[in-house]
């Protein structure tokens, strides 16, 4: 499931392709993606602009010219793709299309996710119960050790807990903890100020990286698009069961903790 650093690299591709530019043209394959009835939806598209994307946690939040919004959440499977003039169609079935001049924003693999037509309010109600963005100016290492001395549980239920801090996953949660040097399995409530300043850097330094990076999931935004994906290559321990630990040499351990696979090495994160 694409996580902050996907999103976050989707939105600043977004940002460098499509705004301003009036829609010209948008097709609705699967009603179940979007929220009204298709002939709305396209009538409230065709010749307005987006003039911002906004990316809040997991969601993509594209501002239209005539004040509403398009909220965007890929869930699982979910991908983007551009296409320019006569390039080549993605391969897979797409939900909906948008075009932009010549170029046509494919939404792709929306079984699970969906594009809703919202007001500014709607889209501020959808998302209140969403926790506080990690990479923030206003997220300062004081501020995340208060919220974490709150918290009780694991450290990875924690971390992909989006009412307690918005935009991460399975993947950089796993990446986190083993950056910080902490087993997923801790509980929060055991980490002295210590630790959890050290999680604080762990959270922003692995986040910054990957959002530069391109993300962890192979899914280029473009024909020519090299950078979406290459993260994958950096992660040291998510996917990595049986490989060497990069510090240390041990077997990087995948195992399940309540209902979540879990990646980690089992000698030089340790347990609290």
């Amino acid at each position: 499931m694409p996580e902050f650093p996907e999103m976050e690299n989707y939105r600043r591709m977004l940002s460098g392709s499509i705004l301003n530019i009036p829609i010209s043209h948008v097709k609705v394959n699967r009603e179940k993606s979007i929220n009204v009835p298709s002939e709305e939806f396209i009538s409230g598209l065709i010749g307005r602009r987006v003039i911002f994307v906004e990316r809040r946690g997991k969601y993509l939040i594209f501002h239209l010219s005539d004040g509403r919004r398009l909220l965007l959440h890929l869930m699982l499977g979910g991908l983007l793709y551009l296409t320019r003039g006569s390039e080549e169609q993605p391969s897979r079935s797409t939900q909906i299309e948008i075009a932009f001049g010549d170029k046509v924003l494919h939404f792709i693999g929306l079984r699970l996710g969906y594009l809703h037509m919202l007001s500014a309010k709607e889209v501020d109600a959808t998302l209140s119960q969403l926790g506080p963005e990690v990479i923030d100016r206003r997220m300062t290492q004081e501020r995340f050790v208060n919220l974490m001395m709150k918290r009780r549980g694991s450290l990875k239920s924690l971390l992909v807990n989006q009412h307690a801090l918005a935009g991460i996953g399975n993947c950089y949660a796993d990446e986190i903890a083993f950056d910080a040097r902490i087993h997923p399995a801790s509980k929060i409530q055991n980490l002295n100020e210590e630790l959890l300043e050290q999680l604080f850097t762990s959270v922003q330094h692995v986040l910054k990286e990957a959002a530069d990076g391109g993300g962890y999931m192979d899914m280029p935004f473009t024909g020519d698009d090299d950078l979406t994906g290459k993260y994958n290559e950096q992660c040291k321990v998510y996917d990595r069961e049986g490989e060497p630990c990069v510090r240390c040499g041990t077997a990087i351990v995948k195992a399940e903790q309540t209902g979540r696979k879990v990646f980690f090495c089992p000698n030089c994160q340790h347990e609290y």
